[in-house]
């Protein structure tokens, strides 16, 4: 009796919902293995690049900092 109840879900799940699921899970695989397109490949290089130079500027900036007012790590550590 009470697996006549968990019958109809069951059906329900491997006709409709497993197919749709694994039709979604396979192509998100293809996507994934296919890596970047050359304009993402582009943009993640351009990225890389700004990191870079932001990374250089903020280097500048606390090198400034510290000859100017070498406390002022200590300061806003209390923020």
């Amino acid at each position: 009796m009470d697996m006549d109840i968990l019958i109809a879900p069951i059906i329900l799940f491997l006709v409709i919902v497993a197919p749709i699921w694994l039709v979604l899970h396979y192509r998100s695989k293809r996507q994934v293995s296919q890596g970047l397109t050359e304009e993402e490949f582009s943009q993640l290089n351009d990225l890389i690049g700004k990191a870079e130079k932001m990374g250089s500027r903020i280097e500048t900036l606390e090198a400034i900092l510290d000859s100017q007012s070498p406390e002022w790590r200590a300061k806003h550590e209390h923020l």
